[in-house]
């Protein structure tokens, strides 16, 4: 799976004003991270408000994504759920194809157990016709993937290849990184942790601010996956306040005024979700010129 190290991005779904999906946006920014250096592209996750899109418009996302990127990047397909038998269907009736792997987020609301956790990514990956990536993501599951309960899976299951860790705890990452089995990989899910992992002998990192400066983000990633920490954090420590700002009013509010900056969209966002403040776009907006003066 060298080919889902470095940088990925979640992918975001643009909306117009009137809630419909933004094809033109979307392809823009397949090409805007593609032109920027990106690895690979992750679709229809968390920051793509997976949760609000009709399963024809999570079709239209996928034919739109695969279209613009024309076979360039390696693509990622979100294909998670908290009804296991709903995500073996999934699986078994979707069109794979383009797909390198699927990212599966373990189950939310129903707060299982570490066993009832296991069982659930056993039934997946004896059902998947594709790799998995598991995602842990306890402040969206309100359950945390323990470190043995992973190891347990990259063990048990050659078909389960990696884990995007968004746990935020270095210390649980570390415990994978140290005992995972040859060729699994550890990738961070939080743009704060994605040096620090790579550093401790991680992958890379799906990002969610890596669409918006694909640049100078995968330059972060590609300095710390090399070993020069010293020139990779100067660009972190250059970006960390803006990795604070998009997630001040949650994802993917944040993101989708960072994109609109750039004009690569609205910053338009479902219900239950509303757009960032115009006090937080403005801190946004003055952020980024301060990086590119051409923004102004």
């Amino acid at each position: 799976m060298e080919h889902l190290k470095g940088t990925g991005v979640a992918l975001v779904t643009p909306f117009t004003k009137d809630l419909s999906i933004d094809v033109k946006a979307l392809e823009s920014i397949v090409e805007h991270c593609i032109n920027g250096g990106v690895d690979y592209l992750v679709i229809l996750g968390t920051t793509a408000e997976s949760a609000t899109l009709s399963k024809v418009e999570k079709q239209q996302v996928m034919d739109t994504v695969v279209r613009a990127n024309a076979g360039r990047l390696p693509l990622v397909l979100g294909v998670g759920g908290n009804d296991t038998a709903k995500v073996i269907e999934d699986l078994q009736t979707l069109n794979l194809s383009y797909f390198m792997a699927v990212l599966s987020v373990s189950p939310y609301y129903n707060r299982p157990t570490q066993e009832g956790i296991y069982q659930h990514f056993k039934a997946v990956a004896q059902s998947s016709p594709k790799p998995i990536v598991l995602y842990n993501v306890p402040s969206r599951t309100g359950s945390n993937i323990l470190a043995e309960t992973t190891l347990r899976l990259a063990h048990d299951f050659s078909n389960i290849i990696a884990i995007k860790e968004a746990s935020g705890d270095m210390a649980q990452i570390e415990g994978i990184i140290r005992d995972r089995p040859q060729d699994f990989l550890v990738i961070s899910g939080d743009d704060f942790t994605a040096l620090p992992t790579v550093l401790a002998g991680g992958d890379g990192v799906i990002s969610v601010l890596g669409q918006g400066l694909p640049e100078l983000f995968s330059k972060m990633m590609d300095l710390g996956m090399a070993g020069d920490s010293q020139s990779a954090y100067a660009i972190h420590h250059q970006l960390r306040p803006l990795m604070q700002l998009i997630f001040e009013e949650g994802n993917p509010a944040g993101i989708k005024s960072v994109l609109e900056n750039v004009a690569l969209g609205s910053a338009v966002v479902r219900l239950p979700l509303v757009e960032a403040s115009a006090s937080l776009k403005n801190r946004i907006g003055t952020f980024l010129k301060t990086l590119n003066p051409a923004l102004a």
